[in-house]
């Protein structure tokens, strides 16, 4: 399948201050925009079925969004899932690698039936 490459520019660095921890510094996030308009509540059961085929992964209910931290069993990728204002966003860690990334948008888009537009963002620490 042709696509995005997910070429990650940048990693975040990780730091865990003395009071406890881990924090990151920098950021990497690639914004998935459906071609057709979706709730966050209709992205997040998309999602939802995507990562409940392959992935091992956690979600926090307390947050004002949802928010998935996923591992790729295959690629053995770990990176964060988004849902916000009718996108779905990649959160880089340290060890995600492109491979995951492309595997989880080609399955998205598998899943959805639909095409998206990719932009990556990069905040340096």
């Amino acid at each position: 399948m042709a696509g995005p490459s997910f070429d990650i520019p940048a990693w975040p660095r990780r730091r865990y201050p003395y009071s406890g921890g881990v924090e990151y510094e920098g950021e990497t996030v690639f914004t998935l925009t459906p071609s057709e308009d979706h709730t966050d509540e209709t992205l997040t059961r998309l999602v939802e079925a995507v990562i409940g085929e392959s992935y091992t992964y956690g979600d926090w209910f307390d947050l004002p969004m949802p928010l998935f931290l996923v591992h790729d069993d295959e690629t053995d990728d770990v990176f964060r899932v988004a849902v916000r204002d009718g996108t779905v966003e990649l959160h880089v860690l340290p060890a995600t690698e492109s491979v995951g990334l492309r595997r989880f948008y080609g399955r998205l888009v598998e899943e959805s039936g639909t095409s998206w537009s990719v932009e990556c963002r990069v905040e340096s620490p």
